[in-house]
Order: structure tokens, then C-alpha cells, then sequence
């Protein structure tokens, strides 16, 4: 199912954030997914996030595919060649995996692997063209695909909360023009900054999902704020996540937060993304917390 059809029935599409284990062993995810993804639309599954090395998106998807659940392919430029990156394209379509997610990537030295070399023989835009482009039957070297050509529910991301927001806006209009269907934000924690924004990017036409992170403590607000572009917590949640260090501890704090920020940015968007980095468990109670 291609969560595209979603939006254009106007339903507010749910969606979640996984990553693949740093091993071949998948049943811890796949069980995780299944007990406390099951109120969301899609699946996400990020591809060797933060340039740690883990097992790949691509099959991780197809496991989720097998259990029913509804995958979201995390394709980064960063590891492969335009050869290879179009030869995954066909591999998602050929598995029956028809939901994208298009990035550019973090560098390498970010990751766990500092010495291996980037790729970026494309970036986030030129690869969603690269997709457009098979779905109109040939491939970036002009050569005609055999059969039928793959389609794909492309999607992208923006920095809503970037200190420039002229410049997110043109990204997002380069991406419109290269063929994007929808489009994931970057967490945000700033609702009035993302209202702001929306405000202006709805002359795209493309379906919004905001971001949403869940924050589990102080320590990893401040370190957002140090080394996470285009994400900003205010110093009063910062606070909050100070006040009660065992509600915190529990997860309960952040959860309110988050929900908070759904309901806020609610009417301005046409679904969410949460990423829960390891604390899926908090999905099932952060949905009917934000009314969802």
C-alpha cells in the first residue's frame, strides 16, 4: 500500500521510526513492531543511520513486509553509486516495497566506520529524479527498463525549524520539482516555528507529515541542541524534563511533551512521524495521549 493513497483520501497518516539491528538477527525488531506498531500506518526503516553500520533497510523491510506490516525504505546516497542506488530501487519494487524515503545522508565520519569512503554520487534531490525517471520506464543512462516500470510513494525531508527557513523552503521546492510525493520533517519542538513554516509550504501542495522525537531526558535535549541541525528544544522543556527525574526516567514526561507538540501542530499537517529511538514501547500510550 502506498501511504500517497492515504493522503489523498485525507486521513492522517500515522508513521514510525526502526532501526535494524548491528547483526543479522531481526526478531527482537520485528516482535517489537508488531506488539507496539500496530496504531501506526507505516513502518520506517532507516538506512545505517548516523553512518553506523547495521543490517540493511532494504531487507529489514522485507521482513516487516512478511509480518503485515507496511515498510517505508530509508535510501541514503551515501554508501552507494547511482548503479547500485537504482539497482535497489528495483530490488524495493521487485520485494513489493512501495513506500521511499529519499536522503542524502551523513557523512561517514559521523558513524562508527570514520575511515570508509563517502559515495554522494547523487544527493536527495537527483536521486528523486533517478526515481522518477525508472518510473517513467528508463534508467540515468537513458536505457529502457524490461516490463513494466516500478511505482513508488517518494518521499523527502525538510528542517522546519532550521534558522533559515528561506532556504528550507527552497529545498523543498527543488525536491517538488525532481518529483516528490510527500514529504517527513525533522523533529520538531518548536511548534510555532513549524506552524510558521507550513504556513508558507502549503503553495507546494505536498502532504506534511511533522516529526516528532520522544525525549527521554535533559542530557539528550542539550546534545540535540549542540549537534542536531535544524532541531532547537526550548530551555522551559529542558526544564520540565529536569523537574521529575523518575517520571522522566519512565518516559513519562517526555510522552506528554511530545504529545503536547502533536496536538499543537495537528491542524497544520497531514500526518506524524515518530521516531522513538528504542522506546517504541511509548507509540500505543503517545497516540491516545495526543488523540490519534
Amino acid at each position: 500500500m502506498k501511504i500517497t493513497e492515504l493522503f489523498e483520501r485525507g486521513e492522517f497518516v500515522v508513521s514510525a521510526e526502526v532501526g535494524p539491528p548491528k547483526g543479522c538477527h531481526i526478531e527482537g525488531v520485528l516482535e517489537e513492531a508488531k506488539t507496539y506498531l500496530k496504531g501506526v500506518t507505516a513502518v520506517n526503516v532507516t538506512d545505517n543511520q548516523s553512518s553506523v553500520m547495521r543490517l540493511g533497510s532494504l531487507a529489514t523491510c522485507k521482513a516487516l513486509l512478511d509480518e503485515g506490516l507496511t515498510p517505508i525504505f530509508q535510501l541514503t546516497c551515501r554508501d552507494r553509486n547511482r548503479i547500485a542506488l537504482q539497482s535497489d530501487l528495483l530490488s524495493a519494487a521487485m520485494l513489493g516495497i512501495e513506500n521511499l524515503l529519499l536522503l542524502t545522508g551523513d557523512h561517514t565520519k559521523m558513524g562508527d566506520h570514520p575511515q570508509a569512503k563517502p559515495v554522494f554520487d547523487l544527493d536527495s534531490v537527483s536521486l528523486i529524479h533517478t526515481v522518477k525517471l525508472l518510473e517513467s520506464g528508463v534508467d540515468l543512462g537513458g536505457n529502457e527498463l524490461v516490463g513494466e516500470p516500478p511505482k513508488f510513494a517518494k518521499g523527502a525531508v525538510v528542517s522546519p525549524c532550521s534558522d533559515s527557513i528561506d532556504a528550507q523552503l527552497a529545498k523543498m521546492e527543488r525536491k517538488v520539482a525532481a518529483g516528490v510525493d510527500y514529504f517527513q520533517t525533522q523533529a520538531v519542538f518548536e511548534p510555532e516555528k513549524f506552524i510558521k513554516f507550513m504556513e508558507k509550504a502549503k503553495q507546494f501542495g505536498k502532504p506534511v507529515q511533522l516529526g516528532v522525537v520522544i525525549p527521554k531526558s535533559a542530557g539528550m535535549a542539550k546534545y540535540m541542541n549542540n549537534n542536531v541541525a535544524g532541531i532547537h528544544v526550548p530551555d522551559e522543556m529542558i526544564e520540565e524534563l529536569k523537574a521529575d527525574k523518575e517520571k522522566t526516567k519512565a518516559g513519562v514526561t517526555g510522552t506528554e511533551i511530545t504529545a503536547r507538540i502533536i496536538k499543537e501542530c495537528k491542524p497544520y499537517c497531514q500526518g506524524v512521524h515518530i521516531m522513538a529511538l528504542g522506546w517504541e514501547s511509548k507509540i500505543p500510550g503517545l497516540l491516545e495521549m495526543a488523540g490519534i
